[in-house]
């Protein structure tokens, strides 16, 4: 499970669905018994009797907290279904494609472009060297835009939601491709953090694109 830093205080943890039953039993431990559970307009809000609060953030393809029952047995069951997700992952040169049923990669595809890195060159050959870094990072999107639309533009009506991660940027370039409409309309928020994209990066995104996002505040 990752930990990382909340804006505002607090912290994230992501829970694979397999292992948030037991990680919610060992909240209740921690903090002094159960927990009192309301829903709230970004997921299941968890107050232990210590004053500790847990929110848990619906993964992607999980209906909201307005069509959610606000009990954790209903949740935990919406969480640990098999959904069908898109990945999409970008970062400088390198994108790679796929299509996850549960936590199986079923579909994928990776490739990657030269990219220049940045150059600390000043004057004329720093714009030269901008002109051309720019004109590789639109060709390996518009290779990105490709995949995607080999890959992903068919899933559209069985996919439960898209799960981009890598670079932003790179991966709004791609999107942007007007044929990628109806693959961007089904993109959460959700923006995993990977590093260059290959298939092992593919195949560990699954989970973290599955994984329940818990914003823990203490007392």
């Amino acid at each position: 499970m990752n930990s990382r830093p909340a804006a505002g205080g607090g912290r994230w943890v992501d829970v694979p669905p397999a292992r948030l039953a037991r990680w919610l039993d060992g909240f209740a431990e921690r903090h002094g018994g159960s927990p009192e559970v309301t829903a709230g307009p970004d997921g299941l809000r968890l107050a232990a009797p210590d004053g500790t609060v847990a929110v848990l953030h619906p993964p992607p393809g999980v209906p909201g907290p307005d069509d959610l029952p606000a009990d954790l047995p209903t949740f935990l069951a919406a969480a640990e279904a098999p959904r069908r997700l898109g990945l999409l992952l970008a970062r400088k040169g390198a994108v790679a494609v796929g299509v996850a049923d549960g936590d199986r990669l079923v579909v994928s595809k990776v490739d990657s472009r030269y990219v220049q890195g940045r150059t600390a060159a000043g004057g004329w050959s720093q714009q030269r060297f901008a002109r051309r870094r720019d004109n590789q990072a639109k060709a390996a999107a518009a290779d990105g835009a490709e995949l995607a639309v080999r890959l992903l533009l068919p899933e559209v009506g069985r996919l439960d939601s898209v799960v981009a991660g890598g670079d932003r940027r790179a991966v709004d370039t791609i999107l942007a491709d007007r044929r990628l409409a109806p693959v961007a309309a089904l993109r959460v928020e959700r923006l995993l953090d990977v590093p260059e994209p290959r298939h092992a990066v593919l195949v560990d995104a699954i989970s973290a694109a599955r994984a329940v996002r818990v914003l823990l505040r203490d007392p």
